[in-house]
């Protein structure tokens, strides 16, 4: 069924936004891997925090090569269970946490050893070493795909794209939207110290709306964080329910802002797709650290699959990708 009424006589752009968090993002590269498959490449990225990291494989790599850019960057020789073929997977799950909290993540942050970070518990040298070694910067900002990511002026509160339709971007662009607070050091671009987007919008939907597109466009966006969730049983529970809420309610405020302004917009129409990663009911207190192989693999499929179904539906004539107006698809 590839590209049956999708990428075959193409007449859309295709838009992703991802938004931030941490280890959460292998269920946006399982939703890249199924569109590759349906042979759907983006036209444009707006990314925060991980989604900007996914993002630039994305953008900065041959459509031919791009999932397995993706697969190199989630790979993770680690399961969480030190060779304890008794543990549960909750407890693998939690040591893998525990464990990136102690030393880090390889290729992305460890624990700062002096002052020079800046004032964080990790450094993310690391993190631009491995940008530099696996995106191609040249055909990220020249390529057939535009990037956008998203990030906020420390001092000034001021949000802030760096966009390739409008400057050069660098590694160290990618690096300043997924510096967040406390957790990573800010990082200097242009004279500004920059940290993550998600600060202020997890969900960067701003960049995309801002503008009225000139061509009709089929929007996905795929938000880490659960709106809806159990109701937390214990204290870490309640804390990792916080911080959902926090970024979730962030994404709902702004697309009800959206679909208000192009309430009366007509064409080129508008199909937005918001794909959650909403079966959460698995993981831990402190997933976003959570980088254990079983666990990275789990997501990447249920991402997957939430863009498999999104694009049966599509075939199914249940989502229209032409027509007037915004039209807003929730899964």
């Amino acid at each position: 069924m590839r590209g049956e009424g999708l990428e075959a006589g193409r007449d859309f752009d295709l838009v992703l936004i991802l938004s931030g968090g941490n280890a959460l993002g292998a269920f946006q590269a399982g939703v890249y891997e199924a569109l590759h498959e349906a042979g759907l490449e983006p036209d444009w990225i707006v990314g925060t925090s991980i989604g900007a990291i996914n993002g630039a494989l994305i953008a900065g790599t041959e459509p031919a090569r791009r999932v397995e850019a993706l697969r190199a960057f989630w790979r993770s020789p680690f399961d969480g269970g030190f060779g304890w073929t008794f543990a549960s997977d909750t407890f693998r799950r939690t040591a893998a946490a525990n464990w990136t909290v102690a030393v880090g993540r390889s290729g992305l942050f460890g624990p700062v050893l002096s002052g020079t970070a800046g004032p964080a518990i990790y450094e993310t040298q690391q993190l631009r070493r491995t940008l530099l070694a696996s995106v191609d910067f040249d055909r990220l900002n020249t390529g057939g795909c535009r990037y956008t990511a998203t990030a906020v002026d420390l001092e000034s509160g001021e949000d802030v794209a760096f966009d390739s339709a409008e400057r050069r971007v660098e590694a160290d662009h990618v690096r300043a939207s997924a510096a967040l607070p406390v957790l990573f050091p800010p990082v200097e671009i242009d004279g500004r110290w920059m940290v993550d987007g998600g600060v202020s919008a997890n969900l960067a939907l701003d960049p995309f709306f801002v503008t009225p597109p000139v061509r009709a466009t089929f929007c996905i966006a795929v938000d880490l964080l659960p709106l809806a969730q159990r109701r937390p049983r214990t204290i870490g529970e309640a804390g990792s329910r916080m911080q959902d809420l926090l970024f979730a309610a962030q994404s709902r405020h702004a697309l009800a802002r959206w679909r208000d302004a192009y309430a009366s917009h007509g064409e080129p129409g508008i199909t937005f797709a918001k794909l959650t990663y909403a079966r959460q009911e698995d993981e831990i207190v402190g997933k976003a650290l959570d980088y254990s192989a079983t666990t990275l693999e789990t997501r990447w499929q249920r991402g997957r699959d939430e863009a498999e179904s999104l694009l049966q539906a599509i075939r199914d004539g249940k989502l229209p990708l032409r027509g007037p107006g915004l039209r807003i698809h929730e899964g």
